[in-house]
């Protein structure tokens, strides 16, 4: 069975392969390249086809902007089924945006660094993969450069995310309250998703109407660092998008180390990660609740729900070993039952959870991949395997989709895979579990 889920692993990622050089998330929903979609399936890409997964990477930061930022979208090409595209992101408004590429004017989590790092790992041509690395790990560098020189308004470590879509995990019931303290216009548009997908799974018209919101006063300041930490009213400090920061920054301590030369460039980030690591464990861990939360630097409060985004901190090696203790209580005593798979996006006790819906309570593949690595990291193997299991069978049941329900009786009488089929991540990150021992 293990052979024939990588098969189609492969297929489905060969598929989804563009002549531009990159990826598209998947067919139809997503037509277009997206920030950490190519990352993680660079990383499936490495196992069987190192030259699409190098020009995955490259394909990326060629569309980085002249001050170091990484578009969460990049529009390599024209198509109408998705809203919003470049006409209306118009990336153009910043004056060191990409002349060459149209992209949004937002990010997404920096998983690039530690990307670089586990093709590396993959390659069988060290030597070769290296050589690569080398050509690229300046942009990825600078990417970092850029979080810490515009994004981290107190100076603490943490950079923020102005934006939802920034945070990778769209429309997550944390936001729920930061909707509240604001009241968009109503926009007119067609939306593109839900003639894919099922609208019940989908954010809401009114929730987009937020999402546009906050890009129109970001364009109307031309995509202004200085202006957005002023305006937006949506300004959080996100452990996950932080967490995937400080796992890149270790990995381009490492890989610069190998590469050798770089003793600034090292020096440089061993003080910021020597910060972001304090800032990150002093804000953002709430005791009570055992688990890591949001910032909401907006209303300078801490945003009290637990998530799949809460753990994300094991991957970056971020706690110490009682803090992670608590935390996979925390995890297992919420989200671990055993009618459930492992591990759903928001808290299930929650009355704000969702299992159907994107991400306020489907399963994740990519979260779970982090969680998989991060657990086997500081010696929970048991439940590190668990989580890989759980993983193998969600796909195997249901087919490699986008997100999945994470409730074990639905599948008596309907399928529990949702959102985009033939998902890119989802295939990648199983090429990769699958060759974990």
């Amino acid at each position: 069975m293990k052979e024939k889920l990588v098969e189609k692993a492969k297929e489905i990622l060969d598929a989804n392969f563009q002549e531009g050089g990159f990826t598209i998330p998947c067919k139809g929903l997503y037509p277009f390249q997206w920030k950490w979609d190519s990352g993680f399936i660079a990383i499936g890409l490495a196992y069987y086809n190192v030259k699409n997964a190098k020009a995955e990477i490259e394909t990326l930061l060629n569309a980085q902007w002249e001050n170091g930022f990484i578009p969460h979208i990049v529009f390599h090409n024209e198509s109408d089924t998705y809203f919003p595209g470049a006409d209306f992101h118009l990336s153009k408004l910043h004056p060191l945006a990409s002349k060459e590429y149209r992209s949004t004017g937002m990010t997404q989590p920096p998983v690039t660094g530690f990307v670089l790092q586990e093709m590396l790992k993959i390659a069988d041509d060290k030597k070769d993969m290296l050589g690569f690395i080398k050509s690229q790990i300046d942009k990825v560098y600078d990417n970092h450069k850029y979080f810490y020189s515009n994004r981290d308004i107190n100076n603490e470590g943490l950079v923020y995310i102005y934006h939802n879509w920034e945070s990778g995990t769209d429309n997550s019931p944390i936001w729920d309250d930061i909707w509240k303290t604001m009241n968009p216009p109503e926009y007119s548009f067609e939306r593109r998703d839900t003639t894919h997908v099922d609208a019940s799974q989908r954010p809401s018209k009114r929730e987009y109407d937020h999402y546009l919101h906050i890009i129109e006063i970001a364009k109307a300041n031309n995509y202004d660092d200085v202006k957005i930490a002023e305006l937006s009213p949506f300004l959080v400090q996100d452990p996950l998008f932080n967490a995937m920061l400080i796992k890149s920054n270790t990995a381009l301590i490492e890989l610069y180390e190998k590469i050798g030369n770089n003793a600034d460039k090292v020096a440089q980030l061993k003080s910021w990660q020597e910060k972001s690591i304090k800032g990150f464990n002093a804000k953002l861990y709430d005791e009570e609740l055992g688990a890591y939360v949001h910032y909401d630097l907006r209303n300078n409060k801490p945003i009290r729900f637990v998530s799949s985004s809460s753990f994300s901190p094991l991957y970056a090696g971020i706690p110490d070993k009682e803090r992670a203790a608590k935390l996979v209580k925390t995890m297992m005593d919420k989200f671990g039952g055993e009618d459930k798979y492992l591990c759903a996006s928001f808290d299930p006790e929650s009355d704000r959870f969702n299992p159907k819906k994107y991400w306020r309570g489907p399963v994740w593949i990519n979260l779970n991949w982090m969680l998989y690595y991060g657990l086997k990291d500081y010696g929970y193997a048991e439940i590190s395997e668990r989580v890989k299991q759980d993983s193998i069978a969600l796909i195997e049941n249901d087919g490699f989709y986008e997100y999945f329900d994470s409730r074990k009786e639905i599948r008596k009488t309907e399928t529990g895979g949702y959102g985009g089929n033939n998902f890119s991540w989802s295939a990648a990150l199983l090429i990769d579990l699958l060759h974990q021992k």
